[in-house]
């Protein structure tokens, strides 16, 4: 991604590109377009830059010009690590698709990497492990349990919610589509081990062998609610937890792509999905899990159960995975 977005292979393109991009810092972002559709008559096959056209073009309120190196854009990525199709959805000129936008999404947080914890912990408050960790050692004292033999921390990113739960787990997994977020969460030691891989695809391999699975702020890439839950629920053991966090918005609509790229979920249709599910809902809550653009974002917060044998001292440990209280 980064040879491409960077450069379109000639110099006088690339050095408009510049200037455009220098116009755009300063807020001129009419002219940033304008010079940026000059660099693309020059290079018009270069992908990343009908990438910058169509967010010159956005910022200044040209909301066609947009959609139109949107489209250009789609049909040169064939890929979709610039997040066309999405982009295009997001402004009602496109479906969305099913699923996780692979691409986009491993290319996103390939090239976040670096800054992650800084600008998420450090610029935009965010929230969301100390809160679903607080919620699962609640729910760990009502059940009886003092810890898990396995637990799958899905979208492990950095590690900000394996750190939370390290202590309560006997073995943790780390999963996460980006490779740059393994190779820095792998310096941390925190987990036990790690799989790069889209999260419905791992789960797809597991029966039955997680007592707990995690995922904060990671199903609001994934879209539709219901079929993560269909493949997360074979992966959990009869009794196992599961603690998540979802973009919460208040309408009619299931889900809804907003324009940052990312799935809101209603609130009424995720309580549908975990019904729908099987899970037994033992914590659904409301709060604020950080900034964007000054704005809060506020989500839901789940803690669920699949039903099934308890994970207490009941069991004794006297079967393979079971927790011991």
């Amino acid at each position: 991604m980064s040879k491409s977005f960077h450069s379109s292979g000639d110099v006088i393109a690339d050095r408009r590109a510049d200037y455009a991009r220098a116009l755009a810092e300063g807020g001129e972002h009419d002219a940033a377009a304008e010079l940026m559709m000059q660099a693309l008559e020059i290079a018009p096959d270069w992908a990343g830059g009908w990438d910058l056209a169509g967010a010159y073009h956005e910022k200044a309120g040209n909301v066609s010009g947009a959609i139109s190196a949107w489209r250009r854009l789609e049909a040169l990525d064939d890929d979709g690590i610039f997040g066309a199709t999405l982009k295009l959805a997001a402004h009602d000129a496109g479906p969305a698709g099913q699923g996780t936008a692979v691409g986009y999404v491993e290319a996103l947080f390939d090239q976040y990497a670096p800054q992650f914890e800084q600008s998420l912990v450090g610029k935009l408050g965010y929230r969301v492990p100390d809160l679903l960790d607080e919620m699962v050692s609640q729910e760990m004292a009502t059940l009886g349990i003092a810890r898990f033999a396995k637990a799958i921390d899905l979208g492990c990113g950095t590690g900000l919610m394996g750190e939370r739960v390290r202590a309560k787990v006997d073995h943790l997994e780390g999963v996460d589509i980006s490779a740059a977020m393994i190779a820095e969460t792998a310096r941390k030691g925190i987990y036990d081990s790690l799989q790069k891989a889209e999260l419905v695809a791992a789960l797809n391999t597991r029966r039955a062998d997680a007592d707990l699975v995690t995922a904060a702020d990671v199903f609001i890439y994934c879209g539709a609610l219901q079929p993560v839950l269909a493949a997360l629920m074979p992966a959990l053991r009869p009794g196992g937890l599961v603690a998540f966090s979802l973009e919460a918005h208040d309408g009619e609509e299931p889900v809804f792509l907003r324009p940052s790229l990312r799935y809101a979920h209603g609130v009424q249709a995720t309580r549908d999905a975990l019904v729908v599910a099987g899970l037994e809902v033992l914590r659904f809550e409301t709060a604020v899990l950080r900034l964007d653009r000054g704005a809060p974002i506020n989500g839901i917060l789940v803690v669920a159960r699949k039903p099934g044998m308890e994970l207490t001292a009941a069991n004794d440990g006297s079967e393979d995975g079971d927790v011991a209280a």
